[in-house]
């Protein structure tokens, strides 16, 4: 087979740029190649779980913690053991059943070498802990309501209410509402799995039924998903991302189609909120919808759906650190082994400045400000010295390139957070807030109708930012299930807000 072209020119010049060129596209081609090889089989730099359980080893995780014992015992006979960790003492708060061991009645009797034969008694005790878990109790709620009439008249008769609930005329109670919701949007569980959960136990619901109640508990909890968004809006500085969901039944598209799941986070330090959103679009449209009337910074990767939103009177666009930072790992990894280059000379600048973020996390917002002008700008000055001289002399087209383009491009989004103390560096609130429903998708795949996708964006919302706000989920959802059929008034739905209950009411 013949590789060499036909038509090659007859100018020694002109060969000489084409040759330059196929080097160079070679050259793109085998770092591509070397990076794909990395994703695929290599270790990650930034790892999203535990870096000793990568998710090619779920399937076989005992056998893989078994495997990490053994190598630790044989490494004990020709090392020290290593001291381990003190181990947690089990929550407080958990209920406590003490049992007390006596000794056998035969062993009361001393039996010392004097012979003495006295009764031994008690002198101290020792005691231990052991966690106990107790499988899911089911049982039924009997409403027994009492009907009143009078024996002497006609009157009608009178029949005792009952507390009001979410559905009438439903068998689902508040805590089993709660459990469907925690299974599915904190512990991933689709809902054929739950199905399977309450058929083991003799009940029978089917998984419509329970995809019924998870899109009605959605609609429900629309007033405080109202409140959330107001909150989120009066923030100084809101995070936002986008991933991808697949909708099956969506009017007009193929099943296969890709629709978007947005995530805004935001609100005070003591009171966060984080938001999803359903959509067909991934166009800049839908950050403006989420986000109409805002004023102040908005936290984004380079996503060009969001420049509608930055351009927008009062908007101050932040660019994220860490999606810079990953550009420049992915260069250093296509690096001839073993040897430096331009790549780690920029890694070694942004992990500077990833270390004043950490020496100045305690500080407040006026002090983190200053330190950021004494320390940061500097390095900030030197990076950008360093980009302007670097840039010309490499190609666009490799991953070294792509890194420092995608710097240059970026550069008045990612040096403003230093004009406040209270800005951040990079745009991890939203990564970390949208990773739960990216681990749950993972597990459900896909949503079968517009109607679900919007309640797993609602629902997701609820748990996400309950957990935010160091509540348990199942225990908050409980109580704001028991409470919404009674609530009347935006000061009775504002009660309900992840961050005014106490841990009193969760009971």
């Amino acid at each position: 087979m013949n590789f060499v072209p036909d038509n090659l020119p007859d100018d020694p010049e002109l060969l000489k740029q084409m040759l330059a060129k196929m080097q160079s596209r070679m050259g793109v081609l085998e770092e591509q190649v070397a990076l794909l090889r990395q994703r695929l089989f290599g270790r990650k730099s930034e790892q999203t779980s535990d870096p000793a359980m990568p998710q090619l080893a779920l399937f076989n995780e005992a056998e893989s913690i078994a495997d990490v014992a053994d190598e630790d015992t044989e490494e004990e006979v020709v090392a020290p053991a290593k001291r381990r960790g003190k181990r947690k003492s089990l929550p407080a708060d958990l209920p406590r059943i003490e049992v007390i061991h006596e000794l056998p009645e035969h062993e009361l009797t001393c039996a010392c070498g004097c012979g003495c034969g006295c009764r031994k008694h008690a002198i101290g005790e020792e005691i231990s802990e052991q966690l106990e878990i107790v499988p899911m109790q089911i049982r039924v709620i009997k409403h027994v309501r009492k009907v009143y009439g009078c024996r002497d008249c006609e009157t009608a008769p009178v029949t005792a209410d009952k507390p009001a609930q979410v559905f009438k005329k439903s068998m689902a109670s508040p805590s089993v509402l709660a459990m469907l919701l925690t299974t599915k949007y904190v512990d991933g569980l689709p809902l054929h799995r739950f199905e399977k959960v309450l058929d083991r136990h003799g009940i029978d619901i089917p998984r419509q039924t329970l995809a019924r109640w998870v899109i009605q508990c959605g609609e429900h909890f629309q007033p405080l998903l109202n409140l959330m968004r107001e909150s989120l809006l009066a923030s100084r500085v809101i995070h936002c991302d986008e991933t991808r969901v697949q909708v099956l039944k969506e009017p007009g598209r193929e099943p296969s189609s890709q629709s978007w799941m947005w995530v805004q986070t935001g609100g005070p330090p003591d009171k966060p909120v984080i938001l999803f959103d359903y959509s067909t679009s991934r166009a800049q449209e839908v950050p403006t919808r989420l986000l109409d009337g805002y004023r102040g910074y908005v936290m984004t990767d380079d996503y060009a759906g969001y420049n509608a939103l930055g351009a927008q009177a009062g908007v101050e666009r932040l660019g994220c650190w860490a999606h810079a930072r990953r550009k420049f790992v992915e260069a250093q990894k296509v690096q001839p082994k073993g040897k430096t280059g331009r790549a780690d000379i920029a890694l070694n600048l942004i992990n500077k400045l990833y270390g004043i973020e950490r020496d100045l996390k305690a500080c407040g917002d006026a002090e983190r400000k200053t330190g950021r002008y004494e320390q940061s700008l500097p390095i900030l000055a030197q990076l950008k010295s360093w980009i302007e001289k670097t840039q010309p002399q490499v190609t666009a087209q490799n991953a070294l390139g792509k890194a420092i383009s995608y710097l240059a491009s970026n550069w008045s989004k990612l040096e403003r957070y230093v004009e406040e103390g209270y800005l951040p560096i990079d745009n991890n609130a939203a990564e970390r807030a949208i990773r739960p429903f990216v681990i749950g998708r993972k597990n459900w795949l896909f949503s079968d109708t517009p109607r679900g996708a919007k309640a797993s964006a609602q629902l997701y919302s609820l748990v996400e930012t309950a957990k935010a706000n160091g509540q348990e989920p199942y225990a908050w959802l409980r109580h704001a299930l028991e409470r919404l059929p009674t609530a009347t008034s935006v000061e009775d739905y504002e009660a309900l807000l992840p961050w005014n209950c106490s841990p009193a009411s969760r009971s």
